[in-house]
């Protein structure tokens, strides 16, 4: 991604063009790349900004669910943001969901695609000690429907933090703090607008979760994109950018 990040404070972020905030949320190996599309197409009607989430500078203690979350408010708090879309891919939207259960008063909306917080197959607990690449390479080709979309760049980034020894236990870290930190009894408290985009060939958050999330959360609508994954915002930009726009066009309304 070209654009530039910004430094303000001891937070760096993206942030791109004018209008309602929304704000993006990535996943665990989410790469600011992950959101291109996205924000290409965004930043003409919103100011669009990408907190750089801090999965590896965090303490062991701190790295968790919670620990991002308590992030995600002195961002908001330094940012003096208010009245802003929320969206959160993958552990982005399970973070999002941690934020908007205690601050729903400064969210306008929330979208979740891929969100953990009820289910999520992982990476697993561990990774092969020598760190094997191919292993790595078919782990990252299940997050899409077509394995295409698993870029080697994309591969590469994945294969050096899980062999980087202290990157590694902080994926562990965040992946047991995922599963441990389950939602399904306080979402109908969430009563802001909430759009899932989900692919129906997810194999890490599968439909059945989104079906969940449908039902828990009381102001939902649900959206399919066929032949589609984990990333549906990668994997078919133009079918989520038309999903999310409508939403957010309705929110502003």
């Amino acid at each position: 991604m070209e654009y530039e990040i910004k430094q303000s404070g001891k937070f760096k972020y993206v942030e791109e063009g004018n209008g309602e905030p929304l704000v993006l949320l990535h996943g665990l190996f989410g790469a600011l790349s992950n959101f291109k599309d996205l924000v290409d197409y965004f930043k003409n009607t919103h100011k669009v900004i990408i907190p750089l989430l801090p999965l590896y500078d965090l303490t062991l203690l701190e790295t968790s669910v919670s620990g991002l979350s308590r992030f995600v408010t002195k961002f908001v708090e330094h940012q003096k943001l208010r009245d802003f879309h929320l969206l959160g891919n993958s552990l982005g939207g399970h973070v999002g969901l941690v934020y908007t259960l205690k601050h729903q008063e400064l969210v306008k909306s929330i979208t979740l695609t891929g969100s953990s917080g009820l289910f999520e197959n992982g990476m697993g607990e561990t990774y092969p000690k020598r760190g094997d690449y191919n292993y790595v390479q078919k782990k990252t080709e299940l997050t899409f429907y077509d394995p295409k979309v698993a870029a080697k760049e994309l591969v590469d980034e994945v294969f050096s933090i899980i062999n980087n020894r202290m990157k590694a236990l902080k994926i562990i870290a965040l992946a047991r703090s995922a599963i441990k930190h389950h939602l399904g009894d306080e979402l109908q408290s969430i009563k802001i607008p909430t759009c899932l985009i989900w692919g129906k060939n997810d194999t890490i958050t599968p439909p059945m979760v989104a079906e969940e999330f449908h039902k828990l959360l009381p102001n939902s609508e649900l959206h399919w994109i066929d032949k589609c994954g984990h990333a549906p915002m990668m994997e078919v930009p133009a079918e989520f950018n038309q999903i999310l726009s409508g939403f957010l066009s309705r929110c502003s309304a």
